[in-house]
């Protein structure tokens, strides 16, 4: 088989401090976050800010410069800046940062969802601030908006503009054939690196004949110009992405998506979730991808051309 490509989600936007003790929220603590799992074995690191007073997620690029410029300096690793923010943020809120640091990979969600995280409030648990139980609650009437116009003005400032690539995250079936419609538009050129996302209600169930219904669809819409990436939430992280890797696709692991190591355990780092998967996917006979392997296999324009 190629080689693997670990991408690592520091923090992201969906879990709350109280969650765990492991999520890092400051800058320091995301630039360490970052620079252990880059050491375990990520290429790419996928970038979202919080507050650190609060802990809330954050588009301010005060509060990413507390981490991008320290990541950029002491890694080799693809800084990879979401566009999706949080789901109540609006598109100039997600877009400022990005747009300021202009990093070599950019997340991008393929389409407008319902994008509940209320479930999350069946676990008894001692809130640290007063935001986090209200924001999980008030989930049950979000839709995170990403219209076809949101997509094409990100191609284009981010893309066209200021030479990102991009992570197209595709929540469900639809946005393969939205992705589709935008290389068919000429927005985007091969290779796609699509991320399939599992186990967020309101996308795809991480059942794995989704998984592999998706990659045939993907087999359809883009032949050998793609290459596919799984990440799954919660639970069902390490046995979907296992899956993935034996496919021969790759890997997305970090606190963003699972606080766990194993059922009921409390992953201690993200950094720790790295070596995990790096072990499994090796012992299937997948040679790591290095930093600079992805940016050769994806085309990015290299970290010297990163407002950093």
């Amino acid at each position: 088989m190629s080689g693997i490509i670990i991408t690592c989600a520091l923090t992201g936007s969906i879990h709350t401090p109280s969650m765990s003790p492991h999520l890092p929220i400051t800058g320091p603590q995301i630039a360490q976050a970052g620079r252990e799992a880059a050491d375990a074995g990520a290429a790419i690191l996928h970038l979202h800010a919080r507050d650190p007073v609060t802990g809330q997620p954050s588009a301010k690029l005060a509060h990413f410069n507390g981490f991008v410029p320290v990541l950029a300096r002491e890694t080799n690793a693809v800084l990879n800046l979401s566009t999706g923010g949080s789901a109540v943020m609006s598109l100039d809120d997600r877009l400022a940062a990005p747009l300021a640091i202009a990093p070599e990979m950019a997340s991008l969600n393929m389409g407008t969802m319902n994008f509940a995280l209320y479930p999350m409030l069946g676990k008894d648990r001692d809130w640290l601030h007063d935001w986090e139980k209200p924001f999980l609650k008030g989930t049950d009437d979000l839709v995170f908006k990403n219209t076809p116009r949101d997509i094409a003005r990100i191609l284009t400032r981010l893309g066209t503009e200021r030479g990102a690539r991009f992570e197209f995250e595709c929540y469900d079936l639809s946005h393969l054939y939205m992705l589709r419609h935008f290389a068919d538009r000429g927005l985007i050129r091969p290779p796609y690196f699509i991320q399939f996302v599992f186990g967020v209600l309101g996308g795809m169930g991480p059942d794995p004949e989704n998984l592999s219904h998706m990659v045939r669809i993907a087999d359809k819409l883009f032949g050998g110009d793609y290459l596919f990436s799984v990440l799954a939430a919660g639970r069902f992280q390490m046995p979907l992405i296992t899956m993935a890797a034996a496919m021969g696709g790759h890997v997305r692991v970090g606190l963003e998506d699972s606080l766990t190591i194993a059922r009921g355990q409390l992953a201690r780092s993200n950094a720790e979730q790295v070596a995990r998967i790096r072990e499994i996917v090796e012992r299937l006979g997948r040679d790591v991808m290095s930093p600079d392997d992805v940016r050769a296999r994806l085309g990015l324009k290299g970290a010297e051309r990163v407002h950093a």
